[in-house]
């Protein structure tokens, strides 16, 4: 008897007789059931459960000084005799009460798990779940720095540079010892009401606009290529560089709007070379063709047209474009990758299916197209030529001589199409209009490519008018032809005069003249 009292002794619990034989005896009536496995199984014990406490975790010798909560407004009401009895997992096989029939005994609140939000409604109501925002290519470059750039500005500064958006402008150039300087139409003007700025005031107006990086980077290789938003319309790729001492910079009014080919005035055959599945195509032209303008033109297209992920490699960004049906990437060289050999090498990991390289300007980058357009991808990039045949020489004299011949081989299988370009003054003295040279790659010119024999393409060209290619010459001789463009402008970018005058059947237009607008 006294080992069974040692075993079931963990309850000091007051009976409802005093009288009654210890705690846990077998078959005693009145007695509280000890723990599992030790009642015999038809025992059929009985408690008075009004006068239990609270229940206490095994191992706790007396009871905690439990204090009881402020009673509710409409107090529990007690045990009856047919108060239920719940299993609870920690005291299985016990038999105790639900904590809320005991009396006096409060249980404690059910813990709150519930995320926190920083905007979180009333207790007890659903935190609603915003959807996620979109920021539009405009706020994704308009960011802290940018902000900070423009509140810092030189205010002359931002003048000119306003003072190119209200003359149509499409340059600023800032140096030392002239006054600002806007292009317009091709042609250099002062800026209105500017006085000649010295070295100290242009060094001031230009450093104003940059972040402390950008002046360390500047102070260090003495070059900067950068983008400046004044506005939400307005954006410029801007130069510093330095020259006789002095720091001096170009700025370049980027679009905000992306012009579809018809716009630009580019023949309507261009557009085919983004149905392309895969290949190399190269817009090319000297500095402040619009090259940059039809690429971003031909990479709309692609947007607008294909499920395709795009990926651009620029220095800096220019054109701002937003995924329609295709995802768009871009990625500025300084910002978001270290240089073009950078950003290439890994591009072909990325999954892409159109790349756009701002510029082939080395061997690294030049390789790394053709490799890319070899493996299947459709690879848009520009170079600083001004002929189709000028172009494959250029590709392929950048290599050492003992791979020229491997790179024509190359060329020749992925090399699509070539499109040259250059702006002309109009005939009736507003703007300029583009001359294109458009080459598409037949098997005839392929093997010119693998053969060596560029000096014939241009023949090629002037024959494959049935293909949608043509020359620079003749191009230029529709527009003087339908009035587009003055002679004398057209003199001035053509490549065989002899050949241009056989086509032209007009020249009564002169610069200035009144001739039909496009």
């Amino acid at each position: 008897m006294e080992e069974d009292q040692s075993v079931n002794n963990i309850y000091e619990i007051p009976l409802t007789d005093p009288a009654a034989p210890p705690f846990g005896v077998p078959g005693t009536a009145g007695t509280m059931p000890p723990p599992a496995g030790v009642l015999p199984p038809d025992a059929e014990p009985t408690v008075d459960f009004s006068q239990l406490p609270p229940p206490v975790a095994p191992g706790t010798e007396t009871m905690p000084d439990v204090t009881p909560a402020a009673a509710p407004s409409a107090p529990p009401a007690g045990p009856t005799s047919d108060s239920p009895v719940f299993a609870d997992p920690d005291f299985s096989g016990q038999g105790f009460p639900p904590p809320a029939a005991v009396p006096g005994f409060t249980p404690p609140p059910a813990p709150d798990l519930r995320v926190p939000s920083f905007d979180a409604p009333a207790v007890g109501a659903p935190t609603p779940v915003a959807p996620p925002a979109v920021a539009s290519a405009e706020s994704v470059l308009d960011d802290e720095f940018a902000r900070a750039a423009r509140a810092n500005a030189d205010p002359d500064l931002l003048h000119c540079l306003n003072e190119v958006l209200l003359a149509g402008a499409s340059d600023l150039h800032i140096s030392t010892g002239t006054s600002p300087l806007l292009r317009v139409d091709g042609t250099l003007t002062p800026v209105h009401e500017q006085p000649v700025w010295d070295r100290e005031k242009t060094a001031t107006a230009l450093y104003s606009i940059l972040s402390p990086s950008q002046r360390a980077k500047f102070d260090e290789v003495l070059e900067l290529d950068f983008a400046f938003t004044l506005s939400a319309n307005a954006r410029f790729r801007v130069n510093f560089y330095q020259q006789r001492g002095a720091i001096g910079g170009a700025f370049r009014i980027i679009p905000t709007e992306i012009k579809n080919l018809g716009q630009l005035g580019v023949p309507s055959q261009v557009g085919e070379f983004a149905k392309l599945p895969r290949g190399l195509v190269l817009v090319t032209g000297p500095t402040g063709s619009g090259k940059s303008t039809t690429l971003a033109a031909l990479i709309d297209l692609v947007n607008s047209t294909r499920r395709d992920h795009i990926v651009t490699v620029e220095d800096p960004i220019e054109f701002l474009h937003t995924n329609k049906k295709s995802l768009v990437n871009q990625r500025e060289v300084g910002a978001d990758t270290h240089s073009f050999g950078n950003a290439l090498k890994h591009v072909l990991r990325q999954d892409p299916d159109v790349i756009l390289i701002g510029e082939l300007r080395d061997l690294e980058t030049i390789s790394v197209a053709l490799t890319a357009a070899e493996t299947g991808h459709l690879v848009f990039a520009t170079l600083h030529t001004q002929s189709a045949g000028s172009t494959i020489d250029r590709v392929i004299d950048v290599f050492p001589p003992h791979q020229q011949d491997q790179i024509r081989v190359q060329l020749a299988a992925t090399l699509q199409g070539v499109v040259c370009q250059t702006l002309v003054k109009r005939a009736n003295g507003r703007g300029r209009a583009v001359a294109t040279e458009v080459m598409f790659i037949t098997p005839a010119i392929a093997n010119l490519v693998r053969e060596g024999k560029t000096y014939q393409v241009t023949s090629a060209l002037q024959s494959g008018a049935a293909a949608g290619m043509h020359t620079m010459d003749q191009h230029l001789a529709e527009l003087v032809n339908g009035g587009d463009v003055p002679y004398d402008a057209a003199m001035e970018k053509v490549q065989d005069p002899e050949t241009f005058n056989r086509l032209v059947t007009r020249r009564d237009l002169a610069g200035s003249g009144a001739g039909r607008s496009i």
